[in-house]
This record gives C-alpha cells, sequence and structure tokens, in this order.
C-alpha cells in the first residue's frame, strides 16, 4: 500500500464515482469493495450490506473512497492536477471530468460529484518560469475555462 493515499468522502454513490474515474484514466482499476456490516450500519447510518469503501488507482495513483454519509462536501480547497502532455490530453479530460459537473476558470473544473480538477498543460510550469512571458501567459490564462496549449504558448511570445 501506498504510504499516502487520498481519501475520498462521497454521501451515498463512491462506487458509481469510482466507475466513473477509472473509465476515463488510462492504467486505472478498481480493488477491494468492503460493505458495511450491522455494526458499521448501526455506528454509521449507513444501510448494511452498501459499500462502505472502494480501493482503486488512477494512472498508477492509489484513492480510496468511502460512503460516508451527507456529513461533508467536497471543496476547492482540495483540488486534483492532470498534467498534459498534448491538447488532445487536455480535450479529453475537460470533456469526460466536466461533463455534469460545473467548469471554472484556468483550466479548473467541478465534476458531477462535486470533486475539483485542474487540467493543464505541462509545459505551464516552464511558461510561467521565464519573467518576460508571465504577463502574456496569464492575461491568456486568466480568460480561459479549458486550457488551450497553442494559445498559452503564444501569449508567451508577446512582450
Amino acid at each position: 500500500m501506498a504510504k499516502i493515499t487520498p481519501f475520498l468522502w462521497f454521501e451515498n454513490n463512491a462506487e458509481e464515482a469510482v466507475n466513473f474515474y477509472v473509465s476515463i484514466f488510462p492504467n486505472s482499476k478498481i480493488g477491494a469493495t468492503a460493505r458495511y456490516s450491522q455494526e458499521s450500519a448501526n455506528a454509521s447510518g449507513m444501510p448494511k450490506g452498501s459499500v462502505m469503501t472502494v480501493e482503486f488507482e488512477l494512472d498508477g495513483q492509489k484513492f480510496m473512497a468511502l460512503n460516508g454519509g451527507p456529513h461533508f462536501k467536497f471543496t476547492e480547497a482540495v483540488s486534483f492536477m492532470v498534467n498534459c502532455d498534448t491538447q488532445a490530453e487536455i480535450d479529453h479530460y475537460w470533456n469526460k471530468l466536466s461533463e455534469g459537473g460545473k467548469p471554472n476558470n484556468c483550466g479548473w473544473l467541478k465534476d458531477k460529484y462535486g470533486l475539483s480538477w485542474q487540467i493543464v498543460p505541462a509545459v505551464l510550469p516552464k511558461l510561467l518560469s521565464d519573467p518576460q512571458r508571465v504577463p502574456g501567459v496569464m492575461k491568456a490564462l486568466l480568460q480561459m475555462n479549458k486550457l488551450d496549449i497553442a494559445k498559452l504558448e503564444e501569449a508567451g511570445k508577446q512582450p
């Protein structure tokens, strides 16, 4: 088991969300699923026999999902950044993850389960590390929802 594993709290649709995420990312799989016993159901208020936790991997990164009830919600304070080498990758992840969710500025989106994602080109840190490029890149970036690599690179050429 990985030393650090993101643990995601869902109200009651963890299994559905895990299936959705695994369908989007390559090199992904679902692991062990635990169900609520009578004792854990009594303690949590969740139905006996319903899914409690699901282990899964997205592109090799391990996660755990929990059906824990309505007590906690996702916020933008935690997001998952997907580094993309090509515009086709950006388009793929953006289109899939924003389906039923809410697009936001600068490559951010909330998926239909309320989880926040950043879909960004892998070249962005390089563009933002050159002080000459930063003003143009930031101006372009702030006007985009889904990021466009070619437009960001072109903006980085502007004085």
